[in-house]
């Protein structure tokens, strides 16, 4: 345990806290622990080290060494799963450089069926904008990219009264850090009830919740939000739910002042266990909403469309859980093709990270200290055979500010304040992986995305096209090569093309 604790406390106290705490209980209920040391090597050239426009651009050797750790458990009282890099690159023609990844969470019971623990961390490489050169590889020399380190702690109370309710009492403490550009945190108190009906008639949840958001860079912010939902199965496959609730935030709205009464009408149809659609429309106090989420599953296909509207930041999005629809899906269905489960996950991660260059849906969550209205839709699907799999995903995103451009003129300049008052940003990606031999997939991505400002009529392209090869060397060693050819374009100059190329030695102890 000493090493966890001192390689997470490297990646910050967001690690340390969440090895620590999470640690406890497994000390009165031993679990089984996977810890498992890695070295990655990697030897790369690129013909445009720092993104430059034609002209510009000068190709460079790069070699990296990445010593890591992962971690993981699961047992009857812990689940937690780490993964940690230090990167050490160094360069041919400019001096070297470190960076560190994390990805950690974990879940705790700490006393059987009352007392719980959450806890996330993360340090991770992000698009400062969504114009301008864009993360394609974290060794490269980029103007637009930060290093954001996030933490989520959440102790709560859970517990069932027979015959009355389920009560569930939530603490949540969030930090999102980036330098001198973010540093905001978040404190919430919630209470949420839900009725116990045998199974009979309707249904109740009553929830209640009060946020205090402290963002260095503006005054501290209030969020108090009361609601009662009411649910009517009519059937096994066939239900409607209705919510109504008041809502009040007291950050400086440019238009309608953002608290009222609010409500929404929606239904869920399940026809089938693989089958699910969920449709809300409703209204609040910046106008009408509308809510979708449907999947359709078969043995080897699975679909996943969602639409959502509501107002966010960019540190709740940086702390938002992704969909894990495809991810998942492929675990459980290529559990033969790979019997391995950490290489079955490693396989996964390659395949859907070079499928999805532009990030995590393809569109950018800039950085903002400002309040957004956000539009955002959704479509993913994969499709899987005994030795393939083909992964397409389609996302859009709007946003609309809420709150005044002044408070971003250190993120972005005074000259470029309008840039993002209403954006979007709409992409595609698709990736297929070929399983050439027990020890040898082939990957091939392609992606494009654009953003563009409805305020300058400023739009931005970006494209890429990636292969990758990996091969299981021995049970510990693992071999891969990569090629990239990323082309950026903008109405606003600054088009640029890169070439890379690539290759890696992963040994693990």
């Amino acid at each position: 345990m000493v090493i966890m604790i001192s390689l997470a406390h490297r990646g910050g106290s967001c690690g340390w806290t969440l090895i620590v705490l999470l640690w406890w209980p497994a000390v009165a209920e031993p679990a089984d622990w996977s810890v498992s040391p890695t070295v990655r090597l990697r030897e790369s050239y690129t013909d445009n080290m720092n993104l430059a426009p034609d002209g510009k651009a000068r190709g460079q050797f790069i070699t990296e060494i990445s010593p890591g750790v992962l971690i993981n458990t699961s047992g009857p009282r812990l689940q937690l799963a780490l993964a940690y890099t230090l990167q050490r690159v160094a360069y041919t023609a400019q001096p070297g450089r470190s960076s560190q990844q994390l990805d950690a969470n974990g879940h705790a019971e700490v006393l059987p069926d009352w007392l719980f623990l959450d806890a996330r961390a993360g340090i991770t490489q992000r698009n400062v904008s969504a114009f301008g050169p864009q993360l394609v590889d974290p060794a490269l020399i980029n103007s637009n990219t930060s290093t954001v380190r996030t933490q989520s702690f959440s102790p709560y109370l859970r517990h069932y009264f027979h015959g009355l309710a389920t009560a569930l009492l939530r603490y949540d403490y969030q930090h999102v850090g980036s330098g001198g550009l973010l540093d905001v945190r978040n404190k919430t108190l919630s209470l949420q009830l839900s009725g116990d009906n045998g199974g009979r008639g309707w249904n109740w949840d009553i929830s209640l919740r009060r946020s205090e958001m402290d963002d260095a860079a503006l005054a501290p912010v209030t969020m108090s939000n009361a609601a009662l939902t009411l649910s009517y199965p009519f059937n096994s496959s066939l239900g409607i739910f209705a919510t109504v609730g008041y809502e009040k935030q007291d950050y400086h709205s440019l238009s309608a002042q953002p608290q009222g009464r609010y409500g929404s009408l929606g239904a869920i149809w399940t026809p089938s266990p693989r089958t699910r659609l969920s449709a809300s429309v409703g209204r609040r106090y910046f106008g009408k909403t509308y809510g979708l989420d449907a999947s359709y599953r078969l043995r080897s296909m699975l679909w996943t469309l969602s639409y959502s509207e509501d107002i966010t930041t960019t540190h709740g999005e940086f702390l938002s859980i992704p969909p894990a629809g495809l991810s998942d899906f492929l675990f459980e269905l290529w559990e033969t093709r790979i019997p391995d489960p950490q290489l079955r996950l490693k396989t996964i991660q390659v395949f859907l990270a070079i499928s999805q260059m532009m990030g995590t849906d393809g569109n950018v969550n800039f950085f903002s200290h400002r309040y957004y209205l956000q539009k955002q839709g959704r479509l993913s699907g994969v499709y899987s055979t005994p030795r393939s799999a083909l992964a397409i995903h389609l996302a859009t995103t709007g946003r609309t500010g809420q709150t005044t451009n002044a408070i971003d003129s250190v993120l972005l300049g005074p000259d470029q304040l309008t840039l993002s008052d209403r954006t979007r940003q709409t992409s595609v990606q698709a990736g297929w992986n070929w399983r050439m031999s027990a020890r040898g997939n082939l990957t091939i991505g392609a992606s494009h995305s654009r953003a563009k400002s409805l305020t300058t009529s400023r739009e931005d392209r970006n494209s890429a096209i990636t292969l990758g090869l990996t091969r299981q060397l021995s049970s510990r060693i693992s071999a891969s090569a990569d090629l990239r050819h990323v082309r950026h374009a903008s109405n606003a100059s600054g088009n640029y093309r890169e070439n890379g190329v690539g290759a890696s030695v992963i040994v693990s102890f």
